[in-house]
């Protein structure tokens, strides 16, 4: 695939970014994606490596070596055929993807990977300018009614297979607008809301309904504690009525627990879950008021949680203008390069710093916080000790306690379940982490125990990433048009 001795001629071009001191000023996106000819050379370097091991590294499946080729060879609206036959929304994992197919690119084991995601951008960029992506309508109806619960990324998905199955389909969402964690999780400096909005347009021309504002069981607080939730539901459905209504339910409402840190000082003013603190920059940046928005303004900031989320809030902190800003990790910190022939193919743990890291953003590894400090109710530091390893077990270092200040501190320590109430208000089984029990396997093809009703993505395998949901939601519509129809032509 690409040039027979591309690989050997070409180096890796990473897709660049706007200065620090620019992009800080505003939310818009600010990567400088590879133009045609940059993205034809990266097309280039892919390798006729036999088995391309990127193809199962990716989540989807993405045919990654026929769309760089396409690329390498300018066909770019074969190459966004292809890209779209395995994936529905390449302009959310183009942008936002760690992208495990490059780790699993043949090339990696020995250079830098071809710059898959890069192309993957630059392909549907450019089929929307062309005018490429149009609403595929079904030409026959089933009469089959589906609703799917949660519009996330598997729910988006789902709702769009089983559209162009033929089905009538309605996506329930309980925040005032579509997307889920897209919508209000992720900020708009790393994707534009615009993304979702066309895609919802494509999905409303493919038949599918959309009806926001609404909670499927009872409304109450996710996150608990008396968090600041902004955006949610004014209305209910009870399941009882959706299973009267509809011929299949697929519950995609994601894993929105956030983890919580029950140390003492914990209800001190000032510590709050990231899922408080995303969601309403989001919303005013979409135009909304947000009554006592919690800002970082003038604040010292400390992040507890080294992931994306975590990354997140650091962005986010800076372009409030937050004094300063920390991160702690409580493992320890990876090296900064895997060893290849010891990983590869698989997802290497090495240490990765993102744009908000590079905006300004102090780290601390192998860090535990003990106890929240406060004065008059509010929070006033942290009083954190250092940890390591010791027969398998994270310990505390003697000696190695220290008070921090903080103003603001932002819990960022992931996901453990699905908000319990939508499946105790279904009966739905669940596994030992509280996620919703559905198998993937043939038989069981994502259903669970309550008849006709199904589940697919975070709330189904935990939280995961955008692309995992994507194929979830993919496979789980397959499963459902088997079940409706008794055979399906979707892709599984």
């Amino acid at each position: 695939m690409g040039k027979v001795t591309g690989f050997m001629e070409y180096g890796r071009l990473e897709e660049g970014y706007k200065p620090p001191a620019e992009r800080l000023k505003h939310y818009k996106e600010f990567v400088v994606g590879l133009d045609e000819s940059q993205a034809k050379i990266q097309g280039a370097r892919c390798m006729d490596c036999g088995i391309p091991f990127c193809n199962n590294g990716c989540p989807v499946n993405n045919i990654i070596p026929d769309f760089n080729d396409l690329v390498y060879r300018g066909d770019w609206q074969n190459a966004i055929e292809v890209l779209h036959s395995t994936n529905n929304f390449p302009e959310f994992t183009g942008r936002i993807c760690p992208a495990p197919c490059e780790a699993a690119c043949t090339l990696n084991v020995s250079d830098l990977p071809v710059g898959i995601k890069s192309i993957e951008h630059a392909i549907i960029d450019r089929a929307w300018d062309e005018g490429w992506v149009k609403p595929r309508v079904a030409k026959h109806k089933t009469g089959k009614k589906v609703a799917v619960v949660g519009s996330g990324p598997a729910g988006l998905a789902a709702a769009q297979q089983l559209a162009r199955a033929g089905h009538d389909v309605t996506l329930f969402e309980k925040n005032d607008r579509v997307g889920g964690l897209l919508r209000y999780g992720i900020p708009d400096f790393k994707m534009e809301k615009s993304h979702i909005d066309r895609r919802v347009e494509q999905m409303t021309a493919e038949g599918v309904t959309f009806r926001t504002g609404v909670m499927v069981g009872a409304a109450k607080d996710p996150l608990g504690k008396g968090s600041k939730v902004t955006n949610w539901a004014k209305d209910t459905v009870t399941p009882e009525q959706l299973q009267k209504d509809f011929d299949a339910v697929v519950l995609t409402g994601g894993a929105e627990q956030s983890r919580d840190l029950p140390v003492p000082g914990r209800d001190l003013d000032g510590i709050h879950f990231a899922m408080e603190f995303l969601p309403q920059q989001n919303k005013v940046n979409a135009g909304d008021k947000v009554k006592g928005q919690l800002r970082a303004d003038g604040k010292k900031v400390i992040v507890i949680g080294g992931g994306d989320t975590g990354s997140d809030c650091v962005g986010t902190s800076n372009r409030h203008g937050a004094v300063s800003v920390t991160q702690f990790e409580v493992m320890p910190q990876p090296p900064e390069e895997e060893n290849r022939p010891m990983t590869w193919p698989y997802w290497p743990i090495k240490l990765r710093t993102s744009s908000s890291h590079e905006e300004g953003c102090e780290r601390e590894f192998a860090i535990s916080t003990k106890e929240f400090i406060g004065e008059k109710g509010k929070v006033t530091g942290l009083k954190t000790v250092r940890v390591e390893f010791k027969d398998g077990k994270l310990v505390e270092i003697p000696g190695t306690e220290v008070v921090m200040q903080a103003d603001l501190v932002l819990l960022a320590m992931g996901f453990v379940s699905p908000v319990a109430n939508v499946l105790d208000a279904f009966g739905i089984d669940k596994d030992a982490r509280g996620n919703a029990k559905a198998s993937t396997d043939f038989t069981g093809g994502y259903a669970t125990n309550v008849p006709k009703v199904f589940a697919a993505g975070d709330i189904r395998r935990g939280q995961s990433l955008v692309v995992w949901a994507i194929r979830e939601g993919r496979q789980a519509a397959r499963a459902v048009d088997e079940f409706l129809m008794g055979y399906s032509d979707l892709p599984r």
